[in-house]
């Protein structure tokens, strides 16, 4: 297996693309997630999960036009995966709406956010 590979999957309103370089997943998230996509996006995020076993996972939100409730059930299940294999997990420049879902939920509480404004970590 290489070290830098890449995947893409449509789910409904939702794609997800993966890449894995030197232990780190980068998993894209580009479109709406939601109650209709969730379930999809998960499966594709836990077959990349279980494929590199990675040390380091970053979920990229900046692709995201919209998130709800299900989009953070995602995320806690994705930073469970994670914590059972003692990795660490990211997201990476939520816009605006997914941000203040984030916020609301106080997920941006358990996961360190890198968020377009600052450029930095939260």
């Amino acid at each position: 297996m290489s070290d830098h590979s890449a995947i893409f999957a449509e789910v409904a309103h939702m794609n997800v693309s993966t890449e894995y370089s030197q232990g780190i997943l980068t998993v894209g998230l580009t479109g709406e997630l939601d109650h209709h996509t969730a379930k999809k996006t998960m499966q594709e995020i836990e077959r990349a999960m279980d494929r590199y076993l990675p040390r380091k996972c970053e979920l990229d939100l900046s692709g995201l036009s919209f998130m709800d409730s299900s989009g953070i059930a995602v995320i806690i299940r994705a930073r469970k995966r994670m914590l059972e294999t003692n990795g660490k997990i990211w997201l990476i420049r939520p816009f605006a709406q997914p941000m203040r879902v984030l916020e609301a939920s106080g997920v941006d509480r358990l996961i360190n956010i890198k968020s377009l404004e600052s450029g930095g970590v939260r």
